[in-house]
């Protein structure tokens, strides 16, 4: 699945039998093959190879639906599936669209941000440290003057005499 980006999209049959044929690279194609794809940025289209009707929204519709059904990979909660649903044949219809989209969008281009965010362990593990070393220091200084009798050593700057 390494072809390189053009401009125009690679064009998917889909067959009576249900199978899937890229003609691109002249051979047949899994559901999970053209998530690869979406993933990797490349943009295709399906059509019925029979009636050429456009079939993409419904086969990236398909995706969408088994991603969802592995464990672990829900990206849709349910409030928001059902709140989806109650929208289809409303006033919102023309509008939900365009702000998903602006929505996914923005999202996406603050997505390296996030990254940074959160895949920055040993920063963590630094600022660990650092929280650890200050609180440690704090606590010295605080209890100072309570435990310089008990280690043994006299404090700095008195002789017996004063004792």
């Amino acid at each position: 699945m390494t072809k390189a980006r053009s401009d125009k999209p690679t064009v998917i049959k889909k067959y009576a039998n249900r199978r899937l044929y890229d003609t691109g690279r002249s051979s047949y194609v899994t559901l999970d093959d053209l998530c690869i794809m979406v993933k990797e940025g490349r943009d295709f289209v399906v059509y019925d190879a029979k009636s050429g009707d456009d079939l993409t929204r419904s086969v990236l519709t398909q995706i969408i639906v088994e991603q969802e059904g592995k464990e672990g990979q829900n990206l849709l909660p349910i409030n928001f599936l059902r709140q989806l649903i109650g929208f289809y044949g409303g006033n919102a219809q023309t509008v939900v669209p365009d702000y998903l989209e602006q929505a996914l969008e923005s999202f996406t281009q603050n997505q390296e941000k996030f990254r940074e965010m959160f895949k920055v362990p040993s920063s963590l593990e630094d600022l660990n440290r650092q929280n650890m070393a200050m609180f440690e220091n704090a606590m010295r200084t605080v209890w100072a003057p309570f435990t310089q009798g008990m280690s043994g050593k006299k404090p700095a700057g008195k002789d017996e005499a004063e004792e």
